[in-house]
């Protein structure tokens, strides 16, 4: 790695537990230096320099979640201002992991995983469909990007020249024909699973008790209050004689 490409600053977990930011060659002699210090510092980094180092460092026993989010939040303003950041994986907020992945390297599969996730999570066809279009879309998606991957794979298989490279040039044209043919049966899908949110949906509680009332029989207004109401006999039970009135 040429100097150009140095980081000036690695934050990484120590073996100790502490979770320290250390300059590089570069930090010193960065434009700004002073800014990328009062930035480790707004981050919760204190100074933690020793004879032979010079290094910041996070205060002790305030949990695994702090240590990550402020480790992140302190590359993301070094990032911002133009330094260069070595993050360690396991303190970056932003990166996804996984127990196949814990140094959450597989990019693009992290990605897609959130893209499942928010998927899974869509409150409309019409959203979901927004989601789908990043896989399904015949220009750009993810279906027709992965088919010019092992378009452009077996190319490189076969200007190798070996002749054992041939079966794996087969394979992944194979893949590349089959992606396209997938590619093209689902070229419509996302339109069609936007089409379903053109479907009245169920009225709320509200709506319903409101277009009760709407609908009802009308009822017999009430008299104004102090008008006398006209008297009504009752009618006897059968088999009842009513009273003789004294």
């Amino acid at each position: 790695m040429s100097e150009s490409e140095q980081p000036h600053v690695v934050i990484v977990r120590e073996q100790g537990g502490n979770v320290a930011a250390i300059p590089h060659g570069g930090f010193a002699r960065a434009e700004h230096g002073d800014l990328a210090v009062e930035m480790l510092r707004h981050a919760g980094f204190i100074d933690d320099h020793s004879p032979l180092s010079r290094q910041y460092r996070l205060h002790w026993d305030m949990g695994r979640e702090y240590e990550r989010r402020q480790a992140t939040s302190a590359a993301r303003m070094l990032t911002a201002a133009g330094f260069r950041v070595d993050l360690d994986p396991t303190l970056d907020t932003d990166r996804l992991t996984t127990p196949s992945d814990p140094g959450g390297r597989r990019v693009l599969g992290q990605q897609l995983l959130r893209l499942t996730d928010q998927l899974g999570a869509a409150r409309s066809p019409a959203e979901a469909a927004d989601l789908a279009e990043h896989v399904l879309d015949p220009h750009d998606g993810v279906l027709v990007r992965l088919s010019q991957f092992f378009e452009t794979a077996v190319e490189v298989v076969r200007d190798v020249g070996a002749n054992e490279g041939w079966e794996v040039a087969d394979a992944f044209e194979a893949a590349a024909e089959a992606l396209t043919t997938i590619s093209d049966d689902l070229d419509e899908t996302a339109g069609e699973l936007r089409s379903l949110c053109s479907g009245a949906a169920a009225p709320g509680w509200r709506a319903q008790v409101t277009g009760y009332y709407a609908t009802a029989p009308a009822r017999a207004a009430a008299p104004p209050s102090g008008e006398a109401q006209p008297a009504v006999n009752p009618v006897p039970a059968p088999g009842r004689i009513p009273p003789r009135s004294r």
